[in-house]
Parts: structure tokens; C-alpha cells; sequence
């Protein structure tokens, strides 16, 4: 385990009827102890009961990891108009689904949900 990763909080969100989060491990034996949990094509690892959020949180705390679980993820929502440019905010999003007339982000935490607000999104 790399030293800068000590402490370090991973939120852990449940949406829908899976646990999810998104985290880049620079550590590639850290990567590849949860890589069967990785969706690539979401750039997320999924969870898909409590018995897999309690073994990879188990796992991340033994390597030096903070894991947060997180059911209510009004905190961490943020929408923008459709048509505004969005790529940055998806980018630290850990889900999206789009509306009619404006796209709605589930952030991985609160700085993520700043920075989205700085390039025009709002709190949901």
C-alpha cells in the first residue's frame, strides 16, 4: 500500500438495487484485488448486495481506506441544462441519467459537487 492513500474516504453509494463508487487505485495490486467488481464502460466498481459492499469495504479499510456508505444521495446531486457542456462534471460523477430538458449527476463526494456547481450545474 502506497502511504498517501492513509485515511483516505471512498464513498460508497447505493443507487438503485446496487452499491457502487468510483476511485482511480494508482497501486495496480490494489486495482486488481477489486477488479472483478470494475464496469468499465461506468469507469465504476459495482457492488451488486450487502455481502460484496461489506467484503470490498473490508478490503479497502485493510489497505488503508476509509469507506463511507452512503443511502441518501441528495448531497451528492447536481443537474445542468442538457445542452450545456457537461464532460467535466461526468467525469466525477458515479451515475448520470438524463431528462427531458437537463442531465442530473450523482457526484463521488462533496468537492465534486463544488467544483460541478462552479461550472454551472446546481444542487438538486
Amino acid at each position: 500500500m502506497s502511504g498517501d492513500t492513509k485515511g483516505e474516504i471512498i464513498n460508497v453509494f447505493k443507487i438503485g438495487d446496487i452499491w457502487c463508487f468510483k476511485y482511480f487505485f494508482g497501486d495496480r495490486e490494489l486495482f486488481e484485488g477489486l477488479s472483478e467488481y470494475y464496469n468499465r464502460p461506468k469507469y465504476r466498481f459495482e457492488l451488486k448486495d450487502d455481502d460484496e459492499r461489506n467484503k470490498v469495504t473490508g478490503y479497502l479499510k485493510e489497505n488503508g481506506f476509509e469507506p463511507v456508505t452512503i443511502e441518501d444521495t441528495s448531497d451528492y446531486t447536481v443537474k445542468i441544462d442538457k445542452f450545456k457542456k457537461y464532460a467535466p462534471i461526468l467525469r466525477n460523477s458515479i451515475d448520470s441519467t438524463e431528462k427531458e430538458k437537463e442531465r442530473v449527476f450523482i457526484m463521488k463526494d462533496l468537492a465534486s459537487v463544488e467544483e460541478a456547481v462552479d461550472r454551472g450545474a446546481e444542487k438538486v
